[in-house]
């Protein structure tokens, strides 16, 4: 079982609100589908990011701070329409690329309490899987029992479905070529980064516009991970190269490895 996820700012210019990198996403789904052929019993969930679809408007109305008023309202479901957008670009490239993608939105069952997701919706995900169909999940808004509204991201969402689908792998692409020891000047990588790397102030947040945190919160909810299902390879990666998404899924050592000390 492998978990995939295509960064926001891979597949979208996170600089200019709901701009799709509609060429990237289509070589994405190609490659996604030359790593099933050449393995055709590989299980595969896919998610990826709102990019800048959801975040901007997530950002505009605070909804991943919470909702009360009826502005508030209607931004959620604005937020959830932008997301969903995005989704459906990502599911239709899938299919021309010749695979049973099918969109499993947390929106529809994921409840959170103060931002934490505590109930999600995964027989529907499991039974797709079992029917050899593609699911995919993205980041979505969530009604929150405590705030009224919240943003919950994929790699939540990844961190809910683990412990019940027990993946081997878990896959980030974004445009990065992994975990660097200087952001913003990246240029020493991390080919291993640990939970003593996790502590420096170099491994920050995203450049652009992102309500749901940056690298180094992927970075933490992927340890969180590691220490939940041992033996559990994550591996961060730039799928701005060409051809490296089927690498990444034909199991090679690409970009950093996630570990404990």
């Amino acid at each position: 079982m492998i978990f995939l996820k295509l960064g926001g700012s891979l597949i979208t210019d996170k600089n200019r609100p709901e701009t799709a990198r509609s060429e990237v996403i289509d070589r994405l789904a190609s490659e996604i589908a030359a790593g099933m052929r050449a393995d055709p019993t590989m299980r595969l969930l896919v998610g990826h990011g709102s990019g800048s679809f959801g975040h901007p408007a997530a950002r505009r109305y605070g909804t991943h701070q919470g909702a009360a008023a009826r502005e508030d309202w209607i931004g959620f479901a604005e937020v959830w329409r932008a997301a969903n957008r995005l989704n459906r670009l990502v599911v239709d490239a899938l299919s021309r690329a010749g695979l049973p993608a099918m969109s499993f939105p947390p929106s529809a069952s994921a409840v959170t309490a103060a931002g934490e997701l505590t109930d999600l919706s995964c027989e529907p995900v499991e039974r797709a899987l079992g029917a050899g169909l593609l699911p995919i999940v993205a980041g979505d808004v969530a009604f929150d029992r405590l705030r009224g509204s919240t943003i919950v991201s994929t790699e939540r969402v990844f961190a809910y479905l683990a412990p019940r689908l027990r993946p081997t792998r878990l896959l980030f692409a974004g445009v990065d070529a992994g975990v660097f020891a200087d952001f913003p000047a990246n240029t020493r990588l991390y080919p291993v980064v640990t939970e003593a790397e996790l502590a420096r102030p170099s491994i920050t947040g995203s450049a652009a516009t992102d309500v749901t945190g940056g690298m180094a919160d992927k970075v933490r909810h992927a340890m969180d991970l590691v220490h939940l299902l041992p033996g559990l390879e994550v591996r961060i990666f730039s799928g701005e190269e060409p051809g490296m998404v089927t690498r990444a899924l034909a199991g090679e050592p690409v970009g950093t490895l996630v570990r404990p000390d």
